[in-house]
């Protein structure tokens, strides 16, 4: 898989596996990569994360997310979970909500 088409291919594979964004959501998700300067990598893991968190796309929170996780100290996978991990931990379900 080529680096510079991950998330497309990555939300290709959710389509595949039955798991239908909107049109306007995979638009936001962009919008949001791009106005963060995240990395496609980052930008998988805001979407994973909000998925499995919210149990839906969720706009608000794909983007606290990514706005975490987009700052250039993150450097590795494991950081940015690490990070995500710290984030929703602290205040139990409702800061999950208000991340």
């Amino acid at each position: 898989m080529e680096k510079k088409h991950a998330l497309a291919y990555f939300l290709e594979d959710l389509w595949s596996k039955g798991f239908k964004l909107s049109d306007e959501d995979v638009r936001f998700i962009y919008f949001g990569k791009n106005s963060t300067n995240a990395s496609e990598w980052k930008t998988i893991i805001a979407v994973r994360t909000t998925l499995k968190v919210q149990q839906n796309f969720d706009p608000s929170f794909y983007i606290s997310i990514l706005e975490l996780i987009a700052a250039p100290s993150i450097r590795t996978k494991r950081h940015a979970y690490r990070h995500i991990d710290q984030r929703l931990s602290v205040g139990g379900s409702a800061a999950k909500k208000r991340v």
